[in-house]
């Protein structure tokens, strides 16, 4: 089943790092979960914007045109993906300096697992007010961190301190690597023409 970790890491995180760690799947089978759960946000980012609209403040509702929306969803569905695999590679190529030799499929579970809180806060974008949006998401990214650092000692087979001080670099990387494919995605707008708004 594509989510059987799902609940598990939710429930008990480190019985279920246990879990993932004695039973690696595929690499195609961590890349599906990711497919799969990057559809949350995407889909929901979709409808928010072009059919119920956002409001900031106490301004007018703001809504974009539906082949506007359309080209986010999909940009924000492969950006997602991408983030992730990117995120793999960087937990993988740091590894190295901590003595661990994880495979792929290894980091790439950890990225994956480690991410699910944060794609799972799309589910807030169905009520798209801003301070509902921002408190899941602090939510979200909490428990991503703790996530990671739980996860890292038992999927990276470190003791606990040297795994500490890799979680703490991972952590730092993935928010340059955000800041990276933020200002991409950006540009990217921009360079197509922007968006659109409909009243």
């Amino acid at each position: 089943m594509i989510l059987n970790h799902l609940i598990g890491i939710y429930t008990h995180p480190r019985e279920e790092w246990q879990t993932i760690d004695t039973k690696h799947e595929t690499y195609f089978y961590a890349l599906t979960h990711i497919a799969f759960i990057a559809l949350i946000p995407s889909l929901v980012a979709y409808y928010s914007s072009a059919h119920t609209g956002w409001s900031i403040g106490a301004g007018d509702i703001i809504r974009l045109s539906e082949n506007t929306a359309i080209m986010m969803g999909i940009g924000m569905y492969f950006g997602l993906i991408a983030g992730v695999v990117a995120l793999a590679v960087l937990i993988h190529e740091l590894a190295k300096a901590f003595d661990a030799t994880p495979t792929y499929t290894q980091s790439l579970e950890l990225a994956a697992y480690t991410a699910t809180p944060l794609f799972m806060v799309g589910f807030a974008g169905l009520y798209p007010e801003l301070w509902v949006v921002m408190t899941a998401l602090l939510v979200g990214i909490s428990y991503s961190v703790y996530l990671l650092y739980s996860g890292v000692p038992i999927l990276m087979h470190m003791p606990e301190d040297k795994g500490f001080i890799y979680s703490s670099s991972v952590v730092t990387c993935g928010l340059v690597l955000l800041v990276i494919l933020m200002t991409g995605s950006v540009l990217v707008w921009g360079l197509t023409g922007g968006p659109v708004f409909v009243h």
